[in-house]
């Protein structure tokens, strides 16, 4: 995947959603503003202001572009998004990725900052970051978060962890996801990434739930 690639599909996507030129108007002036002069504080202050510009309407995917999402980045799709999801993590694709450690901090001074909405965006552009392997520890906190949608963001619909987890933090994300009641058919590489420690413990998980009395969750005994 090239940032520039992912970038420009996003962007595209985001001028058939948006509902009047002036939104899109702005997202290139601060493109263009960023570009000239890289702050940090024109990239923190346009990462928060963006719903009040491209506002926060759900978005369809055509088929054709859901395509082109996956073409570029394996795994990676937006359905179900809303537009100022969507604008926020295009904006992230706009910060130079040169300096790594000045990237990573740019990035991470977000997700310590941010409210539900723009950590929800953050986490779902974990797969179309700069430096994947920058994030695994960012992600592994994601799904610690006791927050419903910032652990669905991370967990369902989202190669990253598919691609980045090693073995330990992928079993655990998955048994959280069974703990915290959500639909496992959503986790990306679900079935490619079944193994015998994961087995095992789910194994265990249902025998818990069945000397106390509880049903099964949906799914488990498909991964034990």
């Amino acid at each position: 995947m090239t940032i520039s690639q992912m970038s420009q599909t996003l962007f595209y996507l985001i001028e058939q959603q948006a509902n009047s030129e002036k939104a899109v108007t702005y997202l290139r002036q601060q493109t263009d503003a960023l570009q000239a002069e890289p702050k940090n504080a024109t990239f923190y202050r346009v990462f928060t202001a963006l719903p009040r510009f491209v506002g926060k309407q759900p978005i369809e995917v055509p088929a054709d572009m859901a395509f082109a999402l996956e073409r570029v980045r394996p795994g990676f799709t937006v359905t179900g998004w809303t537009l100022d999801r969507l604008a926020r993590v295009w904006w992230l694709l706009q910060l130079p990725v040169d300096d790594q450690t000045a990237y990573v901090n740019t990035i991470s001074q977000l997700f310590k900052a941010g409210e539900l909405n723009e950590l929800v965006a953050l986490y779902s552009a974990l797969p179309v970051l700069a430096h994947p392997e920058a994030w695994r520890f960012q992600a592994t906190e994601g799904i610690r978060n006791n927050i419903a949608d910032v652990q669905s963001a991370i967990m369902l619909h989202n190669p990253y962890p598919r691609d980045y987890f090693d073995e330990a933090a992928w079993n655990q994300m998955v048994l959280k996801a069974f703990f915290t009641d959500k639909d496992v058919t959503q986790i990306t590489g679900l079935n490619e990434r079944k193994n015998a420690r994961l087995a095992q413990t789910l194994a265990d998980y249902a025998a818990e739930r069945r000397a106390a009395g509880r049903s099964l969750p949906p799914h488990i005994e498909e991964l034990m």
